[in-house]
């Protein structure tokens, strides 16, 4: 099969010619190269028709304009080469002036007028689309920048900046519509570019409803979950102050029995016969009605304490702030005592310190329970003493059970 392209031994590049060979050579200073059947790559681009040798060239472009859509034509224009050696010709002849001067040029973007390239941004033209206009209208005025992107508004590589040689020179091509039709023209640009501005603000605000939708949604569901907690905690403190009341009624049923127990007892002592059920009954009443006057004194330590802590948030049920404040500075004496029973600085408090009384002491009952924590008076009154010998671990857990249950209940004393 006859060869249809050059193969550089030193660097693997396909030549179409041997002038391709020989320009190679020049450049890359490369002398090794072989017949090869594999045809040099033709991949066109499907949106500016520009054609592409290589893979790499077609990732460069695609990476440099966005266009991803080639054709191979390669088939097409492989051809049998020809190793046959152009003639050469002589120095002065036009053809070696313009084979001597083939050799690749500096580009650059070309210098246009800064001040129309601003009028031109103005007007809603990217910079790209701008520079080419001037620079292919010969940055003759804005007119006719404006006339030219009007001829070429079509052409693919409209968005892409130019860039010509170093030293090349561009003469700038005439307009060819009246002024009239470059003032329509340019007002139907001006158009455009309002209409896309305004629709641009119009998804702006689209997005900005959509995000204020969404935040309003989560709010409504953080709402709902707040109010379920809330509704449960409500549960839950409802069904804790029952069960305390429960509790408080099988106490009481204890101590009538203990009670009963007791005078019982007595009366067995004493020699005297059983009380009768039928008396007992009738007079009860009587006995209850007396009862609901005074009352009834809780016979454990830990109750004492209990019934001291509701008669404190009793008279000063006003002020329930001030009220967990004092349970909650009791429980620190009292947890700070349980730590550390040695420390001497923990079981004394000084009754006229004006943290403790603001506290504390300003409360009725606040001193009350601490004497029920078996602290002492001492010196007159004038302080609080827990003697070492008295700590009882027991009381102490107790007491610290009593507040906790009293600041955290938010029903403690009210039922």
């Amino acid at each position: 099969m006859a060869g249809v392209s050059l193969n550089c031994g030193d660097c693997g590049t396909l030549l179409r010619s041997v002038e391709e060979a020989q320009e190679h050579a020049e450049l890359s200073s490369h002398s090794n190269f072989s017949e090869s059947t594999e045809a040099v790559l033709n991949l066109v681009c499907s949106s500016c028709g520009k054609p592409r040798r290589s893979k790499t060239e077609s990732d460069l472009h695609t990476k440099r304009t966005g266009r991803t859509e080639f054709v191979d034509k390669t088939a097409d224009a492989a051809k049998p080469i020809s190793l046959e050696v152009p003639k050469a010709t002589p120095s002065g002849s036009e053809e070696a002036v313009c084979a001597s001067s083939h050799v690749p040029e500096e580009m650059v973007v070309p210098e246009v007028d800064k001040k129309l390239l601003e009028e031109l941004e103005g007007m809603g033209f990217s910079t790209p689309r701008a520079t080419r206009a001037l620079h292919y209208s010969g940055n003759a005025s804005l007119e006719a920048a404006v006339n030219w992107v009007v001829e070429h508004e079509n052409d693919p590589d409209i968005d892409e900046m130019p860039s010509v040689p170093i030293n090349s020179k561009f003469e700038a091509p005439k307009p060819s519509l009246t002024q009239e039709q470059l003032k329509a023209k340019q007002q139907e640009l001006r158009e455009k570019a309002r209409k896309k501005k305004e629709e641009e603000k119009r998804m702006e605000r689209e997005r900005e409803k959509l995000l204020l939708n969404v935040r309003i949604c989560v709010g409504k569901e953080l709402l709902e979950a707040k109010r379920i907690e809330e509704d449960k905690e409500r549960k839950r403190f409802i069904f804790l102050g029952k069960a305390e009341k429960d509790e408080e009624k099988r106490v009481r049923e204890r101590i009538r029995q203990k009670l009963g127990e007791d005078k019982a007892e007595r009366r067995r002592r004493l020699g005297l016969p059983p009380e009768d059920p039928s008396t007992v009954k009738s007079a009860a009443p009587v006995v209850e009605e007396k009862k609901s006057s005074l009352p009834i004194r809780p016979a454990t330590k830990a109750e004492q304490m209990r019934e001291c802590l509701r008669s404190l948030k009793q008279n000063h049920k006003e002020d329930d702030a001030k009220v967990k404040r004092a349970f909650q500075t009791l429980l620190t004496f009292v947890g700070n005592v349980a730590k550390n029973p040695n420390e001497e600085k923990f079981r004394k408090i000084t009754l006229t310190n004006l943290f403790f009384q603001e506290r504390v002491g300003s409360l009725r009952g606040g001193v009350e329970f601490l004497e029920l924590g078996e602290f002492e008076r001492m010196e007159g009154g004038e302080f609080l003493l827990l003697p070492r010998e008295k700590v009882d671990m027991a009381v102490l857990n107790s007491a610290g059970s009593k507040l906790d249950s009293a600041i955290k209940n938010p029903f403690f004393g009210v039922l």
